[in-house]
């Protein structure tokens, strides 16, 4: 039975007495507030303090937040915040990443800022589109429902490619708003300035209802289509980068992709191809793509129409990158029975949140100590109906941070996820 959306961050339900088939149920440690820490098989688990900051993004010791009407700066795992500053639109940011040279680039749902000084000060950037033009967001009918121009589903977009940090990533959007163009982002001066490294075609289906095609969003010059990004990452063993797109054929196309790109950093240019295209009820149809040692991992979100056998092609696999578009050549790690969208690897740690709208659990995870030769099932079913998104990489103490929302969308709570290892 599933849990009522809670109410807010504490209002928590007691846990259920048993679950089916193989998820397990966390133990409580015994101290905080009842549901707030716990513990399982394979990690410890914390819930973020709900009297202060939201805590969108961490790297290493450092953190940033969101307050009422504030956001905020920690350098002790947002343990403490040593710096706030009033930012009237902070309910509305929905991106944020720490540079590995201390910037912060965060956004609202069409505007990106950065800050130099650890929030000391921040400015407004312009993102420039492939010429090097302005690339300016529409302005919507209804502020309060305007698009995502920057949120993410990944929790890693930043990596060292030829001795310097690329800031990369694609915009998952189109979902309870007015319509907004798919994107893939990019940055290679610690934020100073943010580009376009590729962008979908022109979707029908999202559109503004009755629009003349001339005002449509998206490239006009590109004939691929999505509805929204669900992962972008690198591949150092072979200098290139993916990234994959959902959701279904709508009649214009497939709107699920894989795409490989490369970068010349001399020509500050992008050379993008399609590896593969399918319809919704595909491994295709993915998120969470990691590479380790070469080889690629990702989690399958199959949905929409089942199969004449009546199945879904879902699970976590990995190949080959060359073989991502030959299945038989892929393995499959774990044999998923509901369709996942994220996934973070680190130091052989495999972390894939369960889709709340999909799956029967609450607040369900999947993890892996050993790179997917074994794994653990559990359900954290007292934080009600839940979906883990967004999953940064360890702190300087250990913990991956979790963004949990309610059902999908609608931000909730941060958890922190201590593997035992």
């Amino acid at each position: 039975m599933k849990h009522k959306p809670l109410a807010t961050r504490r209002s928590f339900l007691a846990a259920g007495a048993t679950t089916a088939g193989s998820i397990l149920l966390p133990r409580p440690i015994g101290f905080a507030a009842p549901g707030d820490t716990g513990e399982t098989d394979h990690f410890w688990y914390r819930l973020a303090p709900t009297d202060g900051p939201y805590i969108d993004t961490q790297r290493a010791n450092k953190a940033f937040g969101i307050g009422e009407g504030k956001i905020y700066f920690s350098e002790d795992n947002a343990k403490s915040w040593s710096r706030s500053l009033d930012f009237s639109d902070a309910a509305n940011i929905t991106f944020s990443c720490i540079l590995g040279n201390g910037n912060i680039v965060f956004a609202t749902r069409a505007k990106i800022f950065l800050s130099t000084d650890n929030l000391k000060t921040h400015r407004e950037l312009t993102v420039a589109d492939s010429d090097g033009k302005d690339y300016l967001p529409h302005t919507p009918k209804d502020p309060e429902k305007g698009g995502w121009y920057f949120y993410s589903l990944d929790g890693i977009h930043t990596w060292e490619v030829d001795g310097r940090e690329i800031l990369i990533w694609g915009n998952y959007c189109n979902v309870r708003s007015e319509p907004v163009p798919i994107n893939v982002y990019y940055s290679i001066d610690g934020g100073q300035t943010v580009k376009i490294a590729y962008s979908f075609g022109q979707n029908p289906k999202f559109q503004y209802q009755d629009a003349d095609p001339a005002s449509w969003l998206g490239n006009p010059d590109n004939s691929v289509v999505c509805r929204h990004i669900h992962s972008v990452a690198y591949n150092s063993a072979e200098n290139a980068f993916y990234a994959c797109s959902g959701d279904i054929d709508r009649g214009h196309g497939h709107e699920c992709h894989w795409l490989r790109g490369t970068y010349d950093a001399k020509a500050d240019s992008w050379d993008w191809k399609v590896a593969v295209s399918s319809n919704s009820n595909s491994r295709f149809k993915s998120g969470g793509i990691n590479f380790v040692d070469g080889k690629v991992y990702w989690v399958a979100d199959s949905n929409g129409k089942v199969s004449p056998e009546g199945t879904y092609d879902r699970g976590i696999f990995r190949c080959n990158p060359v073989d991502i578009a030959d299945k038989s050549k892929h393995t499959k790690l774990y044999d998923m029975k509901y369709e996942m969208a994220v996934m973070t690897i680190e130091d052989g740690v495999m972390v894939a949140p369960h889709y709340g709208n999909a799956t029967p659990s609450d607040t369900g995870f999947l993890i892996s100590l050993d790179l997917g030769k074994s794994w653990g099932n559990y359900d954290l079913k007292q934080f009600g109906d839940r979906s883990g998104v967004r999953v940064n990489k360890k702190n300087s103490d250990g913990w991956f941070r979790v963004g949990i929302r309610q059902k999908w969308i609608d931000r909730a709570e941060v958890l922190f996820i201590k593997p035992k290892v």
